[in-house]
């Protein structure tokens, strides 16, 4: 069945099972670096055009949504292989037609391409369009005020390409990559080598010339 009625170009980014609207917040993040958070309550009565979620600028999209309890931490990665780490009270609730506020200050040509809600514990899993990529531990991204220009989280280049994403992953988690022509690799997390923010990353799977990766993702659980 037709669940949402889209305007032509547009698509569905995220969908997220909620079970208790009286609680917790939906935070959204934008390609141009905006972030935006507002009571989940906000969105309880849902009408079958859909109801705005954020105000978008010109040139602006939506890249994901994430539900929070309104204390977690919140990474931003970039295409320009920087990320940048949050307080989640740094963001105050606002209404769902607001813009949102600067998440991250990106340079000239960058781009957010993925954003997650901190755990403990965890890996942050980057990947380059050349099939390059690493694990490395949470606790090396530190916590710095919302609005910065990040830290380096992979080192790009030409030779390995730009960030295709950032993944939040642990060591048991099916991982897939994709690549523009089709190509697909899956892997479990804990065969990704685990290095420091400032490097390169080592190679995870061949991508033949002409070729990127496009998307990676979490296999979901049985």
């Amino acid at each position: 069945v037709n669940l949402l009625q889209l305007q032509e170009g547009e698509r569905i980014t995220t969908a997220i099972p909620v079970r208790d609207f009286h609680e917790n917040y939906l935070v959204v993040f934008t390609k141009k670096g905006t972030v935006k958070k507002t009571p989940l309550k906000d969105f309880s009565n849902p009408r079958g055009r859909g109801i705005i979620a954020v105000t978008l600028k010109e040139g602006d999209e939506l890249i994901a949504v994430r539900k929070t309890s309104g204390t977690n931490d919140l990474l931003i990665g970039t295409r320009n292989g920087l990320s940048v780490r949050f307080r989640e009270e740094d963001v105050r609730p606002m209404g769902r037609s607001a813009r949102g506020v600067r998440g991250i200050r990106l340079a000239a040509g960058d781009e957010v391409v993925s954003a997650e809600v901190v755990e403990d514990r965890t890996t942050i899993l980057t990947v380059t369009e050349r099939g390059s990529g690493k694990r490395t531990k949470i606790e090396g991204y530190p916590v710095h005020k919302r609005g910065g220009r990040g830290v380096i989280s992979i080192k790009v280049n030409d030779r390995i390409g730009k960030a295709v994403g950032f993944l939040q992953v642990r060591d048991d988690d099916e991982i897939v990559m994709i690549t523009n022509n089709g190509k697909v690799l899956r892997t479990t997390a804990e065969n990704i080598s685990i290095l420091g923010r400032n490097t390169q990353g080592v190679k995870l799977m061949d991508v033949d010339p002409g070729d990127r990766v496009m998307s990676i993702g979490r296999v979901a659980e049985k």
